[in-house]
């Protein structure tokens, strides 16, 4: 009788925990079809507690479903394995997408601890995949298989990549080699989450706090206006506040006549995770480095880049360094005439000292306002956030007959965000768009683009894109609306035109979708052209108060002034590209000091010393986190296709509509369903030429 009791009570609790659990299940927001307009986030629902789970049940749903292609006991085709991978997966992708935006774009101290664990969580499941040799017994039989020959042009891209994917995970290591990949993964996974991590801090840590309005010479009254109301905010009544995310940087840079504070900001800048404190990322990169050329050296290849780059355009480091190389001369010499420019204006106006990096924003800004009678402070009034926006929404409509119609019913993450349906001209709908566009804490500096979905369409089963755009542009202020600078118009343009093709890419299968960086840019840079064209600014740029279009005399000074910096902003990038290359070209496994080899990589590049690399290696987010090691390089690549590509719009007229129809039926909506190079082919009939973009820079 004690027994039954005791069992009873066992057995009550398991009923308890069960009916407990099954709670949890009902208020987390993944474990349900979202019912919001085309499924997308329920963002008012989604709390951080939510994520944890979502991912352990994810991966558990994840496992069963890759055993049951294991199992399946019929001979292995692409529909049963192949199709059946692509189908698979579904709730922690839906986690993974979501929780992957909020952590760079609305995250805190809880989310980052999120990110940790299930950055070890995730490395293992992606090992127990990648490594599992049945199921890359069967990946193979549909690989070697007479289908594979018959397969549609998608499907064998979508196997390919499926084939990378099992080779370079370490597929066909042995169980020893199996387990010290595992382990490097795990390490990485933690490593690189720390220093993304570090860096958000970094920024949202350094303070210029000004108590002498003396020190402001030079700042324009409504960014001193605006340094002022931040300084309230954060309790310096009376004062003015700076920091070091670019919409306050680059003014401040642009305009101070206070040289020691330019000083004092570009090196808090470019000193970001390299202040040996708790957020010093030197160790960190050294032992990410060391354990790249160990999983590099594990899988076969003598360094990471011969890794990376076999699924790039540029397929070898050989080939990424003679491509800098043909670019960097030019680049240089224009550079230097650039810095003779500057160092005879600093003598005229009686200064008694050497143009330094800190420097060069500042007298750049000077002999472009003698050369061609502009500044920025004239552009910024016809550059009201709002209107780039439409700005750019009217490009893409006359182009490709878009429209763009705000859904006030669809729930957003923070306030800043606004969030767009995208029809066609038809009215059908083609998917969504979320913008984010002002800095705050919890966000990453930097703009990018995502998506919260993917379009596929497997087995007739149609599923619309939800992309979203983050920026970090100049906010508004108590008296005056968001004015962007012409670098940021451009990188808002650049960031739509990376949506667009997200919008555009019409696949069946999602494996079909991966594009590598150095190809991927090109449909984001081709649209930045559009931004300045003098026929695009008649329709947007408009001044925030009167309303007056953006006057003819003004925009020929804008086309006069094209060139003008091209050499600073082109080498600085540059050195930044062969800095990541020297890195990733590493052969052994040796800790680096790295300072010493940063100093030793700009002096092997021949970098004049008025120019620092775009960043340094404590901060190069793009290499350590983003995906972009081994191929930073990937935005001048992309550059001579984009420069190349425009050309054709230039010829005919820039919104001629049957080069935008080749545009987005060969380019956009292929992505990464065809050989990369044929996709151009058949959009150019040829293959590109580096002339245009040396045209476009004035580096010719």
């Amino acid at each position: 009788m004690k027994t039954r009791f005791v069992l009873f009570l066992i057995a009550s609790c398991i009923c308890m925990i069960n009916l407990q659990l099954e709670a949890q299940d009902m208020n987390n927001p993944f474990f349900s079809e979202w019912k919001t307009p085309f499924q997308t986030p329920p963002f008012d629902k989604i709390k951080h507690e939510h994520y944890m789970p979502a991912f352990e049940k994810g991966i558990k749903e994840h496992d069963k479903e890759i055993e049951a292609v294991i199992s399946n006991t019929a001979k292995p085709t692409f529909k049963n394995t192949i199709e059946a991978l692509e189908k698979s997966g579904e709730l922690l992708t839906k986690v993974n997408r979501v929780f992957g935006a909020m952590s760079s774009a609305n995250t805190d101290d809880e989310m980052q601890t999120i990110a940790e664990k299930s950055a070890s969580m995730l490395s293992k499941h992606n090992d127990d995949i990648f490594l599992n040799p049945k199921l890359f017994a069967k990946i193979k039989a549909v690989h070697d298989s007479k289908e594979a020959k018959k397969l549609t042009p998608e499907q064998k891209v979508v196997l390919e990549n499926y084939w990378l994917d099992f080779t370079m995970g370490g597929a066909n290591l042995d169980e020893k080699g199996k387990d010290a990949l595992r382990k490097i993964n795990d390490e990485l996974s933690q490593l690189v989450v720390k220093f993304g991590d570090n860096v958000r801090k970094e920024n949202s840590k350094f303070e210029l706090v000004v108590d002498s309005k003396d020190a402001l010479a030079g700042l324009s009254d409504s960014y001193i206006k605006e340094a002022s109301e931040k300084a309230e905010a954060k309790g310096y009544k009376g004062k003015w506040l700076f920091t070091i995310d670019k919409p306050t940087l680059l003014p401040f840079l642009t305009y101070s006549s206070n040289r020691a504070l330019r000083e004092k900001m570009y090196k808090a800048y470019m000193s970001r995770g390299n202040n040996n404190d708790s957020l010093d990322n030197k160790k960190i990169f050294s032992r990410i480095i060391t354990l790249r050329v160990k999983k590099a050296n594990l899988l076969g290849y003598k360094n990471y880049a011969d890794l990376i780059l076999q699924r790039k355009m540029a397929k070898t480091p050989e080939n990424v360094y003679k491509f800098l190389s043909d670019v960097w001369k030019p680049t240089v010499n224009t550079a230097k005439k650039e810095v003779e420019e500057m160092q005879a204006l600093i003598k005229e106006e009686g200064g008694n000292f050497k143009l330094e990096p800190w420097d060069w924003w500042y007298y750049a800004e000077k002999v472009k306002q003698k050369k061609y009678a502009l500044d920025e402070d004239m552009l910024r009034p016809y550059f009201k956030i709002e209107n780039v926006i439409q700005g750019a929404f009217a490009v893409a409509h006359k182009l490709y007959g878009l429209n763009f119609i705000e859904r006030k019913d669809i729930q957003i993450y923070h306030p800043d965000v606004k969030v767009f349906e995208v029809k066609e001209a038809s009215g059908k709908h083609l998917g969504v768009l979320y913008t984010d566009y002002f800095p705050r804490e919890s966000k990453v500096n930097g703009a990018w683009c995502g998506s919260f979905r993917d379009e596929s369409n497997i087995g007739g089963k149609f599923i619309s894109p939800v992309i979203y755009n983050v920026g970090n542009f100049t906010k508004p202020t108590s008296d005056k609306p968001a004015l962007l600078s012409v670098d940021d118009v451009e990188t808002l343009f650049h960031e739509f035109g990376h949506a667009l093709h997200g919008l555009f890419q019409h696949i069946t299968y999602p494996g079909a979708g991966v594009v590598p960086t150095d190809f991927v840019e090109l449909p984001s840079q081709i649209m930045e052209k559009w931004a300045l064209e003098p026929e695009v600014l008649a329709m947007y740029a408009k001044h925030y108060q009167t309303g007056e279009v953006i006057p003819a005399a003004l925009v020929k000074k804008v086309e006069n002034a094209s060139h003008f910096n091209q050499g600073f902003e082109t080498l600085e990038y540059m050195a930044a590209s062969i800095l990541d290359m020297d890195w990733h070209t590493i052969t052994d496994t040796m800790p680096r000091d790295v300072e010493k080899f940063e100093k030793e990589s700009i002096s092997k590049m021949g970098l004049i010393p008025e120019v620092w690399p775009r960043y340094m290696t404590t901060n190069f987010i793009h290499i350590a986190t983003w995906g972009y090691e081994s191929g930073y390089y990937s935005y001048l690549w992309s550059a001579i296709l984009d420069s190349d590509a425009f050309e054709a719009f230039a010829e005919k007229g820039l919104f001629d509509q049957a080069t935008a129809k080749s545009f987005r039926k060969d380019i956009l909506e292929k992505s990464g369903s065809e050989d990369f190079m044929q996709m151009y082919k058949k959009f150019r009939g040829r293959e590109p030429k580096v002339e245009a973009l040396l045209k476009k820079r004035g580096l010719n």
